[in-house]
């Protein structure tokens, strides 16, 4: 594999990543690639950069959701509907390992930059495509994004309360879940082609991967004809499981998955005359009588402040877990010994507070080395490396290649 960044480190150190993709699920795809080491160079649009710095709060300007998916990235600009935009990436893949992209099928062909001009250049080459809807069927040329596949995959048909509407998450949950897919196809992929020194393409459609976390719904649907309705936050599964509403006006989460806790939670909250009940001996009996036992909890934890209910919860071993925002998420000691919020150097900003990498290895951890960079800020750099001049590269500038 290529050399990487000279601040590169991981046991993905020596893979190069040419990351196009805009937005939320590609461009996560790579960062978690570059957590590892890998040399991820992002290539934007001269004049349209990735949306993705314009999304959300900013500060003086500064996009602060770029800032996490731009992080461990090389930032060049590149026009790769001309002509010599399009060359010049074919020069740029010819020693890379991976690229990322997120076009709508067909966009990369019609410049010339499919995967059979792009295998031809570099065999080696894993092409991960991620799209809406995949690389083929009817949808296939559709614009799509996270908010369609939370819809089409099921998730929202189950989400929210029995009497109210489907219900959306308020963040791009099926672009995170395709990009942690993608990351794993990659790596797949580079293990393959450990074998057999050929490079493959991975098609990602953004409505399978979430679908493939909801479990056994169309199994069970197979085999019984049953759809999972809305639930609200209980489960039809066990019970007692929701969100309950503390003295201090604070909230708590409570799951009885295993037998033994749903014991020892109507134990604590003084209706032990419940566990002697028949129907209690099963998650699917308990979850039929859901009412009785959210009311018994409900009516306990409301009498306490949170902070009360979850040492009673512990000292009980129950399982509980207060309801956080993010300013809890920063003051918990539990995130801080996993060290799951780190602070980042960033040029524009001095020091900016990100998740960390959400996995520890012993022996080759991944690190987050720097905040997302300024747009197209590395371009001279890479495009200097292939060995265009000065001169060069003032010229494709002012053609707006650059």
């Amino acid at each position: 594999m290529t050399s990487a960044s000279p601040n590169a480190r991981g046991p993905l150190d020596g893979v190069k990543v040419v990351d196009l993709a805009t937005l939320f699920a590609g461009p996560l795809a790579a960062a978690f690639l570059g957590d590892f080491g890998a040399d991820v160079i992002k290539v934007e649009h001269p004049v349209k950069p990735d949306p993705s710095r314009g999304h959300g709060p900013a500060k003086d300007g500064v996009g602060l959701w770029w800032k996490v998916l731009g992080r461990n990235k090389r930032t060049v600009t590149l026009n790769l509907s001309d002509p010599d935009g399009a060359a010049l990436l074919r020069r740029l893949l010819a020693d890379a390992d991976v690229l990322v992209e997120n076009f709508r099928p067909g966009t990369l062909e019609r410049w010339g930059l499919g995967p059979a001009e792009l295998h031809a250049v570099n065999p080696r080459l894993v092409i991960t495509r991620i799209s809406g809807f995949g690389q083929v069927g009817p949808y296939a040329r559709r614009p799509g994004f996270g908010t369609l596949a939370e819809a089409m995959s099921g998730f929202a048909a189950a989400t929210g309360e029995p009497d109210g509407p489907p219900t959306l998450p308020p963040f791009g949950l099926a672009d995170s879940v395709t990009a942690l897919a993608a990351a794993y196809a990659v790596m797949l992929a580079l293990r393959a082609r450990d074998a057999t020194g050929a490079g493959q393409v991975v098609d990602l459609a953004i409505i399978e991967p979430i679908m493939a976390m909801l479990g056994p719904q169309i199994t069970w649907y197979d085999q019984l004809g049953y759809i999972q309705p809305r639930l609200g936050n209980r489960s039809n599964n066990n019970a007692p499981r929701n969100t309950y509403r503390c003295a201090d006006g604070r909230w708590v989460a409570v799951s009885t998955s295993a037998q033994s806790i749903a014991e020892r939670v109507l134990t604590l909250v003084g209706r032990p005359e419940l566990v002697a009940e028949p129907w209690f001996a099963t998650g699917s009996g308990r979850a039929a009588h859901a009412d009785e036992l959210d009311a018994a909890v409900s009516a306990w934890v409301a009498q306490r402040d949170r902070d009360e209910v979850v040492a009673a919860f512990e000292a009980a071993q129950a399982a509980v877990a207060p309801v956080y925002d993010v300013r809890d998420i920063l003051a918990d000691p539990q995130y801080a010994a996993l060290g799951t919020v780190r602070s980042v150097p960033d040029e524009e900003l001095g020091e900016v507070r990100m998740q960390n990498v959400p996995f520890r290895l012993t022996e080759t951890p991944g690190e987050i080395r720097h905040a997302g960079r300024r747009h197209g800020q590395d371009t001279d750099a890479v495009f200097g490396a292939l060995g265009l001049s000065a001169e060069e590269l003032d010229s494709l500038r002012e053609r707006g290649v650059l």
